[in-house]
């Protein structure tokens, strides 16, 4: 790719960006970082992703596989019923 003068990567108005070709370490290690908060810089692309060597994180993703799981098992509130609207002119 030719050097247009561009950055490829740092932050615009607080959130970062970088659009550098991410390596395999790169990837792994944006990923895990054990001294970092929860939220890290992506490896590629624009804003954050989660730390997944923080505990936090780990709740962040069971809360979201268990909407999901309760989503599609049908959970409380199933039992919809049909509705008919009639909207006169």
């Amino acid at each position: 790719m030719a050097d247009d003068g561009k950055p490829s990567s740092g932050q615009i108005f607080g959130v970062p960006y970088n659009f550098d070709r991410p390596s395999f370490r790169r990837l792994l290690s944006s990923y895990w970082r054990p001294g970092e908060g929860m939220l890290v810089n992506k490896p590629f692309g624009v804003g954050y992703t989660l730390n997944l060597a923080n505990w936090r994180s780990w709740v962040v993703i069971l809360v979201a596989a268990g909407l999901l799981w309760q989503e599609k098992s049908g959970g409380p509130g199933d039992d919809e019923e049909e509705v008919e609207v009639i909207v006169d002119d």
